[in-house]
C-alpha cells in the first residue's frame, strides 16, 4: 500500500511564507506526476501545482509567481514553497501522486491545514 504523508502546514500572517512537504512510502516502482491540491471551506478541491518526473511544472494562475513546486525523486518527495501568502490561500492542502506499484494508481495524502490571517 502507498502512503503520502504531508507536513509543514500552519498559521501565518498575510505576506508570510510556508513550505509544505510530502513523502510517499510503500511498495513503489515509480512515481509519475506529483502535485498539490487545496480545498477551502465550501469550495471544490482545486489544483495548485503539479510536477512531472522530468521536472515540468504546471500551476494555477492564482499562485503563479508566489508558489514553487519541486520534487526529490530519490526520496519520493514533493515540496511546495509558498511565499507572499494571502488570506484566500487558506485551505486544506492535499498531496497527490500517480504511482506505479503493480499497476498505476493515484493516491492522496490526508491533508494539511494552511491558515493565512489578514
Amino acid at each position: 500500500q502507498v502512503q503520502l504523508v504531508e507536513s509543514g502546514g500552519g498559521l501565518v500572517q498575510a505576506g508570510g511564507s510556508l513550505r509544505l512537504s510530502c513523502a510517499a512510502s510503500g511498495y513503489i516502482r515509480s512515481i509519475n506526476r506529483m502535485g498539490w491540491y487545496r480545498q477551502a471551506p465550501g469550495k471544490q478541491r482545486e489544483l495548485v501545482a503539479t510536477i512531472a518526473t522530468g521536472g515540468i511544472t504546471n500551476s494555477a494562475d492564482s499562485v503563479k509567481g508566489r508558489f514553487t513546486i519541486s520534487r526529490d525523486n530519490a526520496k519520493n518527495s514533493v515540496f511546495l514553497q509558498m511565499n507572499s501568502l494571502k488570506p484566500e490561500d487558506t485551505a486544506v492542502y492535499y498531496c497527490h501522486a500517480i504511482v506505479t506499484t503493480t499497476y498505476s494508481g493515484q493516491y492522496w495524502g490526508q491533508g494539511t491545514q494552511v491558515t493565512v490571517s489578514s
